[in-house]
């Protein structure tokens, strides 16, 4: 078995949610999803848990971070090609994200964006050319 990462998110509107990481690319896998969760996957590896809040909690004693006022993490998302950076980043506009909350950063090897989903979780979609990069140390 690969390893594998599994994201968990607590959101406040789980239908809202959904909607959301499925337009920017992500697949729900019903097998692991009810009223209180969605399992939300990004690719063969990395799955992104949406819990309610309710639900979030019975998993620790911490209180529930807001995203919108602490950044606790951000979440960087590889992309094939710069067109897939901007891409990703209008899906996230039309389904309710706010997006650009920070400059573009484009240094020729690498672009990235920045985008928030409907809860200010931070998301950051970049694409990179390797060869390019791997010639920096040069």
């Amino acid at each position: 078995m690969p390893k594998m990462i599994f994201v968990n998110l607590p959101v406040k509107d789980l239908a809202a949610s959904i909607r959301f990481y499925e337009a920017i690319g992500c697949r729900k896998n019903e097998q692991f999803s009810d009223e209180n969760a969605a399992s939300m996957v990004w690719s063969d590896t990395i799955t992104f848990q949406l819990l309610t809040h309710d639900y979030f909690k019975t998993f620790t004693a911490k209180p529930i971070a807001n995203p919108r006022e602490a950044t606790g993490m951000l979440f960087a998302l590889s992309r094939d090609s710069r067109e897939e950076v901007d891409a990703i980043t209008e899906a996230a506009a039309a389904a309710g994200g706010k997006v650009d909350i920070r400059d573009r950063q484009d240094m020729g090897f690498m672009y990235v964006r920045t985008f928030e989903d409907p809860d200010g979780h931070v998301f950051e979609p970049m694409w990179m050319d390797m060869e390019a990069a791997s010639g920096m140390d040069e």
